[in-house]
């Protein structure tokens, strides 16, 4: 007499379920990576990006022209967040009002421009709303000439732009 093998349930044996594992992985990743895109929005850099390239020649232009009158900015910033802005080179052709630009590197969103007025002694001054922690990018312009972004600490409690950059 020989003895009957009693068949094995598919779902004991081992292959089957090497096999659904592969697949099955390949699902929770999907659903990860959904999350992760979902919740961590970059942002569109630029919406205008064709125009923007276009206005690229004459950005340069304004550098050039703030390097060649040797502009240096000294940018100090309160915890209050009053600003104050001291321009050397400009001689008597102070413009009454000029741009802050505080950039986020990476989030657009956060980008702040403020308007400086001209005070006393030629010291541009005005009020920066509260900014989230973190690295910045400072920049000074009016329409006749521009000095480059440069990076801040947190805090803007002071930055050098322009040639007093160079001068640290």
């Amino acid at each position: 007499m020989t003895a009957l093998s009693i068949p094995v349930p598919w779902y004991r044996q081992r292959w089957p379920w090497l096999l659904f594992a592969g697949p099955a992985i390949v699902v929770v990743a999907s659903f990860a990576t959904l999350w992760l895109a979902a919740s961590s929005d970059d942002g569109v850099i630029a919406d205008d990006y064709y125009k923007r390239g276009l206005l690229i020649n004459r950005e340069i232009d304004r550098t050039a022209r703030a390097e060649a009158l040797h502009l240096r900015a000294v940018l100090r910033v309160t915890r209050e967040g009053m600003a104050s802005l001291a321009i050397d080179g400009l001689g008597d052709a102070s413009p009454s009002t000029v741009r802050l630009q505080i950039a986020h590197p990476t989030r657009a969103g956060q980008d702040r421009v403020v308007t400086l007025t001209r005070g006393p002694a030629d010291v541009y001054v005005g009020v920066i709303a509260p900014r989230p922690a973190g690295r910045w990018l400072v920049s000074v312009e009016t329409d006749l000439w521009k000095l480059p972004a440069t990076p801040a600490p947190d805090g803007l409690a002071e930055v050098h732009l322009g040639a007093a950059r160079s001068a640290d």
